[in-house]
């Protein structure tokens, strides 16, 4: 069975995927944050130290 996504509230044509990773002590943050699926759209939902962001442009990390 597959799990079943939230539609983008930006592009209405998207799903929500969600997106993983870890703190600073290596613990694992589950749904950090949540990106459309449609990369023309490119809707985020991002949670850093506690404040929420919306709709910030993707990137690729410099890491």
């Amino acid at each position: 069975m597959f799990a079943q996504f939230p539609d983008c509230p930006k592009c209405d044509g998207g799903k929500l995927l969600p997106l993983s990773d870890y703190g600073r002590d290596g613990a694992t943050i589950r749904y950090k944050a949540w990106v459309c699926a449609s990369p023309e759209c490119g809707f985020l939902i991002r949670i850093d130290n506690g404040e929420v962001s919306f709709g910030r442009a993707l990137a690729q990390s410099r890491k």
